[in-house]
């Protein structure tokens, strides 16, 4: 079985900065994409970004050039750092990773969830 756990959400100001993290636990034998999702309030679950195992990423127009996605495979965790942050980011944001199993199936497993308020 494999865990996600996120961490480093809270309250910000408008213009301020976050930084989420997520580890993935468990029986992994290697991790493909890795990708951060958000959830506004009254809102259906929306794509922010993704990194790919060589590093490549991409980013959803609303966060473009104004969040960062990276990875440590070392450590098996994504960060998503978030600057100049508006309201309209208030969210829940869930990290999702594509984990290599024993048996060679790739399986996506979700976190919980951490919640980012913007708010003055």
């Amino acid at each position: 079985q494999v865990q996600l756990a996120e961490s480093g959400g809270g309250l910000v100001q408008p213009g301020g900065s976050l930084r989420l993290s997520c580890v993935a636990s468990g029986e992994i034998f290697g991790i493909q994409d890795m990708s951060w999702y958000r959830q506004p309030p009254g809102k259906k679950r929306e794509f922010v970004a993704f990194i790919g195992a060589d590093e490549n990423s991409g980013y959803s127009d609303s966060v473009r050039g104004g969040f960062t996605i990276s990875r440590d495979s070392a450590k098996n965790t994504v960060y998503l750092q978030m600057n100049s942050l508006k309201p309209e980011d208030t969210a829940v944001y869930s990290c999702s990773a594509v984990v290599n199993a024993r048996d060679g199936a790739a399986r996506t497993y979700w976190g919980q969830g951490a919640q980012v308020t913007v708010s003055s």
